[in-house]
């Protein structure tokens, strides 16, 4: 084994040591297809009033824009699959909410991962990445063969679905690359498309992020929800998980063992009445540790009322 190869080794036991699931590499280019793909659902507006991803163009498609001298990209998949579900009828929050905030989870990690790296491997230059930051992470998770990205704009791992934080670390580190995934594995198979609630899902893998019920309630910051939407939520009071639900590559999902993503009892129990009720220093107490802070208090009571106040288009009868 070449030193290369060592230091490659090193980086994968490493990641595998801080509960990282999945690790692939690849060597940092200029993402060209990808910007002009990422240019075109910009100016189509299908960013909503989202106007950050309209920042730093230049950031998201250059790693070397990141950290100069850039050679590798290291895409980690943390799963965060609960190991419990919410009860029948309560306000629907996304699984990736239950536990603790992803991003102090894994920025701790990743800070981790960059000091082990440089006690074993010298003075390298690197930066973390997770979800917040100017970084095309499923383009380069597919480029280091952790999967495809989906009909429905999620990263896929043909092993183990699609329940993943994503995390990227890029450095001027030389190692090994991984194979891309080249595959669609998702063939002909159209259930996320047909399941949507609000149709966002349109053909050639493109997701209009302005009619996303995650959109809707979490980055929508207007009080009103448009009309047209009322009936279509199916109950989601935070983010939504239907296309993953329904995507048959997560039967091999398997419930997480991040002890910080076990699920807070209020977001498995509470019903709406205790939803409704439940004043702003409670919810900040609540929820101090939560990805729920994001919508903040005045949000999540917007879009309660907004479920509770949609009627099924067919039926006529209140969802909640």
């Amino acid at each position: 084994m070449n030193l290369l190869q060592e230091n490659t080794a090193f980086i994968k036991k490493t990641a595998g040591d801080l509960g990282f699931e999945h690790c692939g590499i690849s060597k940092a280019a200029k993402l060209d297809a990808d910007a002009a793909r990422l240019e075109k659902w910009l100016h189509q507006g299908m960013h909503g009033s989202m106007q950050y991803m309209e920042n730093h163009f230049d950031l998201r498609i250059d790693p070397s824009k990141l950290v100069p001298g850039a050679r590798s990209v290291i895409t980690l998949l943390k799963n965060y699959y609960p190991s419990q579900q919410q009860q029948p009828n309560t306000p629907g929050i996304s699984k990736y909410a239950f536990g603790k905030d992803y991003h102090e989870v894994i920025k701790t990690n990743l800070h981790i991962f960059l000091d082990r790296i440089r006690e074993k491997l010298g003075d390298i230059h690197g930066r973390g990445f997770v979800d917040s930051a100017p970084v095309l992470e499923r383009s380069w998770a597919q480029r280091s063969g952790l999967g495809w990205v989906g009909k429905n704009g999620n990263l896929i791992n043909k092993q183990s679905g699609s329940f993943y934080f994503i995390a990227t670390l890029i450095t001027d580190l030389s190692l090994a690359y991984d194979d891309p995934v080249a595959k669609d594995y998702c063939g002909t198979c159209t259930r996320c498309i047909d399941a949507c609630p609000t149709d966002a899902i349109l053909p050639d893998k493109v997701v209009d992020g302005s009619r996303c019920i995650s959109y809707f309630t979490i980055e929508l910051k207007e009080m009103l929800i448009p009309d047209t939407m009322k009936g279509k939520f199916d109950n989601w009071m935070f983010g939504c998980d239907t296309c993953q639900d329904v995507c048959p590559w997560n039967r091999f999902s398997k419930p997480t063992d991040e002890p910080a993503f076990t699920p807070l009892p209020e977001i498995l129990d509470l019903s709406v009445s205790q939803w409704k009720a439940m004043t702003e220093e409670s919810f900040k107490k609540l929820f101090r540790h939560s990805p729920l802070r994001r919508a903040k208090f005045s949000g999540i009571q917007r879009n309660l009322q907004f479920i509770c106040n949609s009627t099924d288009e067919t039926t006529g009868q209140q969802k909640i």
